[in-house]
């Protein structure tokens, strides 16, 4: 019988985005400029003069290893666990030794991995049931997202000033529009004006936004909490969301979570402050937003990642604003 992780959280995480391959990267880059051919060869010894060399944290380490840490609430007769981790990597196997070597010394309960020797590690995201896939590559967030099969992000560079994160918990924190929901609501203020946009949504508050891309990751995130043993009010997961939305735009993102049945600790309804500060008071594990305006600032102080548009959106062929 297959392995069931339909009430499992499955988070897919390529080799960059877990750890911190810098280096490696980069004598692979400038190396590929002068000599295709002679890159990999160069990159393969490399991996492998190194391979005994613990690799440091990368951004999206802080969060796998609190999400794996939730796993020490199962139940007896859990058949799955609450959370399983996947690293996709376009290394191939041969290079990609040193990943599985530092994974094994941070004692990481990580046991699958998919190597794809330089192909996209994304074609391979729903054969693992991931739910949310975490990369540096643009192309493979992109496909991701087009595809519809699960969240995706690209993430930042790690934090240069990154505050303690509370031990025991893991904290995560989302914008809302063309993330959480779809864009539409997004395109009303960039079309037509914060006066339209304002106007939409208070007479719109009782009728739910649509899904956005991260909509059923919230959803699995809620499903998560139910199988942890404490009230969802004292749960170790606890999510935020931090949104430029302000009065009168707010009730209809709180009656959208209540029509999901989804549960969220907290809510920033910042009407165009800077979410930075909120972000390093909320200390979360990642912040995911769509928007360079505001992750710039936030990747600073906290792990973030990008949340790319759809192919088809028409948020993607707007000019971005400095």
């Amino acid at each position: 019988m297959a392995f069931d992780l339909s009430s499992t959280l499955v988070v897919g995480i390529s080799a960059t985005a877990l750890f911190d391959m810098s280096e490696s990267d980069k004598m692979f880059r400038e190396a590929k400029a002068e000599d295709p051919d002679k890159a990999i060869e160069l990159f393969r010894d490399y991996m492998r003069k190194h391979e005994d060399i613990p690799l440091q944290p990368g951004t999206g380490y802080p969060l796998v290893k609190a999400l794996l840490g939730l796993n020490q609430f199962m139940h007896k007769d859990d058949k799955s666990p609450l959370v399983e981790v996947v690293v996709m990597s376009r290394n191939s196997p041969d290079t990609g030794l040193r990943v599985l070597n530092s994974i094994r010394h941070d004692k990481l309960n990580i046991t699958r991995s998919a190597f794809t020797a330089g192909e996209s590690a994304a074609d391979y995201a729903d054969a693992f049931d991931v739910d949310l896939f975490l990369t540096t590559d643009v192309k493979d967030a992109q496909q991701v997202i087009d595809s519809g099969n699960c969240a995706a992000a690209i993430l930042k560079d790690p934090p240069k000033d990154n505050a303690a994160i509370p031990e025991g918990q893991v904290r995560i924190a989302f914008d809302g529009d063309a993330v959480l929901f779809s864009d539409k609501s997004e395109l009303v203020y960039k079309t037509q004006g914060m006066a339209a946009f304002h106007a939409q949504e208070d007479a719109m508050q009782d009728t739910p936004m649509e899904e956005g891309p991260y909509a059923t990751l919230l959803k699995k995130l809620a499903k998560l909490q139910d199988r942890l043993p404490m009230r969802v009010e004292y749960s170790p997961v606890r999510i935020a969301i931090v949104t430029a939305r302000n009065s009168p735009s707010e009730m209809r993102v709180i009656k959208t979570l209540r029509a999901w049945g989804v549960y969220v600790d907290e809510a920033f309804f910042l009407g165009g402050l800077e979410k930075g500060k909120v972000l390093k008071a909320f200390k979360p594990h990642i912040f995911f937003d769509d928007q360079d305006v505001h992750l710039d600032a936030a990747a600073n102080l906290v792990p973030s990642g990008k949340v790319p548009y759809l192919s088809s959106s028409q948020l993607s062929a707007m000019p971005v604003k400095a």
